[in-house]
């Protein structure tokens, strides 16, 4: 019994041993030749290894021996086999939008969408462009719905999808960078040849925003913006440690229903091993395409209940649909490197002369010392709205979430009173930031 139980040991310490070194060797080869060099060679470590300790044993015993090295071997196969297209499949075109697909003088090629102003109510001469979170992300149903009601209160409303986001072409991975970004925002409102144009960033989409704002070329194609629930917007803001806004839904809400690629061991290794920075973005053993046609909405599950308050946790809407539904993970993790690893902006920023709005979130997983750094450094910014009862996707279709939103932009596009106080002004940021609000 006690010889028993020193086999299955080592039979369990073998397959863990191998287990790890397969991981170790997918990392320090990148994924090479589809992760079959690190198969190899874990193959042949471990049967070489297993075989060498064995010799003066019996050939049944050393074939007993061997059967760790099988199972261990048979599971990392697995990460050989793709379960999605490798080349990239782009969600259907929307029903009630026509997807335009414009060239922009970056090179990029980009899914456009238009709302025209609803027929019967005051059209606004300036454009009004939206950049949508992610980053590299497709626009989800939720946010189309608020763009059409921004439409149906007389504005003209453009959205487009980042490039390798959405319906958008893929770039090279060395081309998605924060500054990437930015040029194709300038290079979109160039294509629109209507002047300059009114802008709504929403969360990394706010982060190109205020890049924008910070870069004169650039800024000049913009009248207004407005700065929605803002991540880091450089290298020093993304190293702040600071706090979240009030409770969010992560953690309370109920695991998202559909299937999730992270269950899958190709791109649970693939995409673990990039999050920790120990496998390359642009890497040989899955490529953009094919990573992006696998991750699912349920793989972004924790992220999405942060984005509401604790209390609206067994009521959070369905963001997206799994046929519109697109993320490009890893294009995704290269952006937010290049903020990371980007130089201060704040000197640039400070010279800013677009009039500016900063929308917080009261439920916000967002550190609150990223948007408060904003509203220190951009003097441009003229009013600060934060929304009570809601997360950091404002507008989310509950309640009258959408209407309270849609009333904070409009008022600051139109020069109108605000709905809600101005609030926090820069002076209030010390009290604001020691309330936790």
């Amino acid at each position: 019994m006690r010889r028993v139980l020193n086999r299955v040991c080592l039979g369990v310490v073998t397959f863990a041993v191998l287990v790890m070194l397969f991981l170790a060797l997918i990392a320090a080869t990148d994924g090479a030749g589809g992760g079959l060099a690190a198969w190899l060679a874990t193959l042949l470590a471990g049967a070489g290894g297993v075989l060498g300790l064995s010799r003066h044993s019996r050939w049944r015993a050393r074939i007993v021996s061997l059967l760790p090295v099988f199972v261990a071997t048979a599971l990392t196969a697995t990460v050989f086999i793709p379960s999605v297209p490798t080349q990239r499949r782009y969600p259907a075109d929307l029903p009630f939008v026509a997807t335009q697909r414009w060239s922009l003088a970056t090179g990029s090629r980009v899914a456009v969408y238009h709302y025209p102003p609803a027929p019967g109510h005051p059209e606004h001469t300036t454009p009004l462009v939206y950049l949508n979170g992610g980053p590299i992300r497709g626009i989800s149903l939720l946010d189309h719905r608020f763009l059409q009601l921004l439409a149906g209160r007389g504005y003209d409303v453009y959205a487009y999808e980042q490039a390798g986001g959405g319906r958008s072409d893929l770039l090279p991975m060395a081309q998605y960078t924060i500054d990437r970004l930015v040029a194709d925002l300038g290079a979109f409102t160039d294509r629109l040849h209507e002047g300059p144009v009114d802008v709504l960033g929403f969360s990394s989409g706010a982060v190109v925003l205020i890049r924008a704002l910070a870069d004169p070329q650039v800024a000049a194609h913009v009248r207004r913006a407005v700065i929605a629930e803002p991540g880091p917007m450089d290298g020093p803001t993304a190293r702040i440690d600071g706090h979240p806004g009030r409770p969010t839904a992560r953690g309370l809400a109920p695991a998202p229903q559909g299937p999730r690629s992270t269950y899958i061991p190709r791109y649970a290794v693939v995409f673990g091993l990039m999050r920790f920075g120990l496998l390359n973005f642009d890497n040989g053993l899955v490529g953009q395409a094919e990573g992006a046609n696998a991750f699912t909405a349920a793989d972004l599950g924790s992220d999405t209940a942060s984005a509401y308050c604790a209390r609206d946790a067994h009521r959070i809407p369905a963001e997206d649909s799994a046929e519109n539904f697109s993320f490009n993970a890893a294009a995704s993790l290269r952006v937010r490197q290049t903020i990371i690893d980007s130089p201060p902006i704040a000197p640039q920023l400070r010279r800013s002369g677009t009039p500016a709005m900063l929308m917080i979130a009261e439920c916000s997983a967002q550190v609150r010392q990223w948007e408060t750094t904003v509203l220190a450094t951009d003097p441009a910014i003229t009013r600060t709205q934060y929304l009570p009862g809601v997360g950091h996707h404002m507008w989310n279709g509950l309640d009258d979430n959408n209407a309270r939103a849609a009333d904070v932009v409009t008022a600051f596009l139109d020069d109108r009173p605000p709905p809600l106080p101005n609030y926090p002004t820069p002076a209030d940021v010390p009290a604001f930031l020691e309330d936790q609000r």
